[in-house]
């Protein structure tokens, strides 16, 4: 009878680690089967001035005396009535606000793209198109198609201003000279108009432990620098002239954009910060990101685009997991 018993509670644990198991996986594939259209491709714009008004009657509500509150939106609604009446709807600026984060491979240029692409439908040269822009740079090619995409904007004719906060340089300087204007927080980190390349070399350890490494290739200049094999003064001088002929591109480029920058002054590969930057006319204006977006809000609809790619099934998943184990340490 004891052992019938004992075998019993075993089954019961068991049974209650398996149940425990298929509901966590049922669970699991329901949130990700909820979330697949949220995953999908999509377009999300948000209206900024809504925001703004939000901003400003949770202020008017704790200063403004109840009266005064009343005779306001007294007013507002007679202004909203007023409008809706017009038999032509009001005809104001649209101001298209992007978001661009660079890393060193410039990877949300997939999504700036996108964005690009969706805007040029629609917008005409009587609006504007703002990229809130931070980066401290990366890799030539990545940033060169961000560039691009922003060209795209001015090529339409259609006004572009970049508005930098806390960096933009290097590539993420190449981006932003795109614009017809470029305004920048009095501490933001502009320029670094140069271009840096570095790698270890493990040849001499090689040696040293008896290992040999070899590089196979058809043509003398297929490699030049490598981390392994050894470096030939030759491959140094090759190298090296690759990174000045990239130099030169980079300066032409911001001659073309940024005419009125002496190039032949900042392209040392320094950096400036934002009052210094305005005096190398590498920047127009000082003011932050807030206060810009801020001042077009009285006069301009503002509309904040960002474009979702789809996610791989792994980082879907892994991110249920996440929202999973963050509920039950909620709930814990």
């Amino acid at each position: 009878m004891e052992y019938l018993f004992e075998y019993l509670t075993f089954l019961g644990k068991a049974v209650t680690v398996v149940v425990a198991f298929v509901a966590v996986l049922i669970a699991i594939t329901a949130a990700v089967v909820r979330q697949r259209h949220v995953d999908d491709e999509r377009l999300e714009i948000k209206p900024l001035n809504d925001r703004y008004d939000r901003l400003k009657a949770a202020v008017e509500q704790q200063l403004l005396p109840a009266a005064v509150l009343k005779e306001r939106h007294k007013a507002e609604r007679k202004k909203e009535k007023l409008k809706a009446k017009q038999k032509e709807p009001e005809n104001r600026k649209r101001v298209f606000v992007l978001d661009f984060d660079g890393d060193i491979r410039a990877s949300e240029v997939q999504q700036l793209r996108e964005e690009v692409t969706a805007i040029l439908q629609v917008a005409t040269p009587e609006d504007e198109v703002v990229v809130k822009l931070e980066s401290p740079g990366g890799m030539v090619h990545g940033y060169g198609l961000a560039a691009s995409q922003l060209a795209r904007i001015r090529t339409a004719g259609i006004p572009l201003t970049a508005v930098v906060d806390k960096v933009a340089a290097s590539g993420g300087y190449m981006m932003a000279c795109v614009a017809d204007k470029i305004v920048a927080a009095p501490f933001a980190i502009i320029g670094s108009i140069g271009v840096v390349a570095q790698l270890p070399n493990f040849n001499k350890l090689l040696k040293k432990n008896d290992i040999d490494y070899e590089v196979l290739t058809a043509g003398e200049y297929k490699r030049t620098l490598t981390v392994f094999g050894e470096n030939t003064p030759e491959g140094r001088q090759k190298f090296k002239a690759e990174l000045e002929e990239t130099h030169e591109l980079f300066k032409d480029f911001i001659s073309q954009y940024r005419q009125q920058v002496d190039v032949s002054k900042v392209a040392t590969g320094e950096h400036w910060y934002g009052q210094q930057a305005v005096d190398l006319q590498l920047v127009d204006e000082l003011l932050t990101s807030d206060d810009y977006l801020l001042q077009a809000s009285k006069e301009c609809d503002l509309l904040q685009l960002k474009f979702h790619g789809k996610k791989p099934f792994v980082e879907k998943l892994m991110g249920v997991g996440s929202q999973l184990w963050e509920r039950l340490n909620h709930y814990r």
